[in-house]
């Protein structure tokens, strides 16, 4: 499953790639491009991961950035 996530807080590329390391190391994460651009995050996970979206959520949360939704 394709999720794009907004953010609020990620101004630059050096946050964008601390928030993609964090997303990327939650298991089930098969894919995370992180935007500052956009201020968004596009995820790819395994759905079947029971608690993943909540865990890509605390993972983005864990680096100070916002999650909007």
């Amino acid at each position: 499953m394709q999720k794009k996530i907004y953010v609020d807080g990620m101004f630059d590329p050096d946050t964008a790639a601390k928030v993609g390391a964090a997303v990327s190391a939650v298991a089930g994460v098969t894919n995370c491009n992180a935007n500052p651009d956009k201020s968004q995050v596009l995820v790819d996970f395994d759905e079947s991961v029971g608690g993943i979206e909540d865990a890509i959520n605390n993972a983005i949360s864990s680096t100070g950035i916002a999650v909007l939704g």
